[in-house]
């Protein structure tokens, strides 16, 4: 950028409160036929003729052609951001450095589950705990997908669902493991409600998902006999029965450490299509899930009816007729982005992995077959061995983590001070959502989120809300939190993937 357009840009920001620069810039990203410069410097001047003398939240605001506020067609895709970096192959963290992270999570965070050491027997109260926790009643108005009132007795029907006085006072513990992707379920229940008329996405009873492999403690089955009750390492919740196959403990946990590996590293993956071993046909992996590699196969072994020459021969579960844990060879094609250890930890690959998701669509707690904002950062953060808690409130006030905490009591100009020296992977934290940021324009930090929508001011001062409901690449100074406070002013924390 000129200088002439650097010191017009730093003029603005002195006089709206240090974050018009980042402002303008979202109004001024290149476009063809002109010099930067020469755009930037004409946004400024546009910029000081509109601008008004108030708080920033007040400040209108251009978005380019894309419809999102400072975001140019170039800016699309990882490389444009990886280019922005001065050392983007530099390891963060080697694989012993986030092996000890991984274990201060497992030490330090309640709500982590050391599963493989649960007691041999579990107690009454101990369990009781666990659903209580998850299936509280709900009292609020509820309304099901044609927007009608959820009736109470349905709800109290629910509740007996859980069959809470059926748990026995001392029980073994039992273990599965995960055959196909599972939903975790507030109550057990495929019943979706809604906090509002005409919301249709967001689910209140779902909370997350399970993902092929997963090791989980069974802990109760629904009155129904539908649902079991599971803790898993990272949430405890109701899910489907059949999406859990029971096994041995010993079998459970030496799948999890099983050499060599494959680690799935593009958003998702998916087996070959068998009929000979349904069990194993045509199962979605997701990133960072960690499957057993049969390396030695014999080349003239065709595996489920097919030579195997194109894939890699995987181990994956399955549950058999009784509902017990097998374990079988499947194909993943050889064009499955996948990578014989999990990645290096760098900043290019935590830009790279994000963008991998980019465009897909927002799934709140998993729904959708797809993620919402925490499990956005889980599942590239997991592509490098790294463990996060499950929800962004977790997330946010983990101890295991270079945290940086941001007091209520902090002015905006402070803030700004702060999220200036964001770096690229850091996590950004505001009530409900969390962001990771991937680079810089003119100072100012740009993220990749999974997210519903923006608010912004549009170029008359008004609110301008865009519905991006997947994940996006946007500006973070500009965003509005509500009508008058930024986004950087709701920042509760921001955790550091560092040392």
């Amino acid at each position: 950028m000129g200088t002439a357009a650097s010191r017009n840009l730093a003029v603005i920001a002195r006089r709206h409160g240090g974050a018009a620069s980042a402002f303008v810039r979202c109004a001024a990203a290149p476009r063809s036929g002109a010099s930067v410069a020469m755009r930037i410097a004409a946004a400024c001047l546009g910029a000081a003729l509109l601008l008004p003398v108030c708080a920033v939240a007040r400040t209108a605001t251009a978005a380019p052609a894309t419809g999102v506020i400072g975001i140019e067609e170039g800016q699309l895709n990882a490389d444009y951001w990886i280019r922005q970096q001065t050392k983007p192959d530099a390891t963060i963290l080697d694989p012993r450095a986030i092996a000890a992270q991984n274990q201060r999570l497992h030490e330090l965070d309640p709500s982590v589950h050391d599963i493989e050491h649960l007691p041999a027997r579990l107690t009454q109260a101990q369990v009781r705990e666990w659903i209580e926790a998850m299936s509280q009643p709900r009292e609020e108005t509820l309304y099901d997908e044609r927007g009608e009132d959820i009736p109470a007795a349905t709800l109290a029907a629910l509740s007996d669902n859980l069959a809470l006085d059926a748990i026995p006072a001392s029980q073994a513990t039992r273990y599965g493991m995960v055959v196909r992707r599972a939903d975790l379920r507030t109550f057990p229940t495929r019943l979706r409600v809604f906090n509002a008329k005409g919301d249709s996405d967001i689910d209140r009873f779902q909370e997350s998902a399970l993902f092929p492999g997963t090791p989980v403690a069974i802990v109760h089955a629904s009155q129904d006999g539908k649902y079991w009750f599971v803790v898993s390492p990272l949430y405890a919740a109701w899910v489907e029965k059949d999406r859990i196959a029971e096994g041995a403990k010993a079998a459970i946990f030496d799948y999890t450490r099983k050499t060599p590996y494959l680690v799935v590293t593009g958003a998702s993956a998916r087996t070959v299509h068998t009929p000979e071993q349904p069990g194993v046909s045509d199962v979605q992996l997701e990133m960072g899930v960690r499957v057993p590699l049969l390396a030695d196969w014999p080349s003239d072994k065709p595996v489920n009816g097919q030579h195997h020459y194109a894939s890699h021969v995987i181990e994956l579960p399955y549950r058999d007729d009784q509902g017990r844990l097998r374990f079988s060879p499947a194909l993943l094609p050889r064009t499955a982005d996948t990578s014989a250890d999990y990645l290096p930890l760098t900043q290019a690959n935590l830009v790279r992995q994000g963008f991998k998701f980019f465009g897909e669509r927002y799934g709140w707690g998993h729904s959708y077959n797809t993620r919402d904002c925490s499990g956005f950062v889980s599942e590239i953060y997991r592509s490098f061995g790294v463990q996060l808690p499950r929800n962004t409130r977790d997330q946010a006030v983990s101890p295991a983590y270079n945290r940086i905490d941001l007091a209520e009591g902090l002015s905006h100009d402070e803030r700004l001070k702060i999220v200036k020296r964001l770096e690229v992977g850091d996590l950004i934290y505001i009530p409900g959502h969390v962001m990771m940021v991937v680079g810089h324009e003119d100072g100012w930090p740009y993220v990749i989120h999974d997210t519903t929508g923006i608010t912004f001011r549009d170029r008359t001062g008004e609110l301008a809300r865009v519905h991006l409901n997947g994940v996006s690449v946007t500006p973070l100074v500009p965003l509005l939190f509500n009508r008058e406070q930024p986004t950087v002013d709701r920042i509760t924390s921001i955790q550091r993937i560092r040392p």
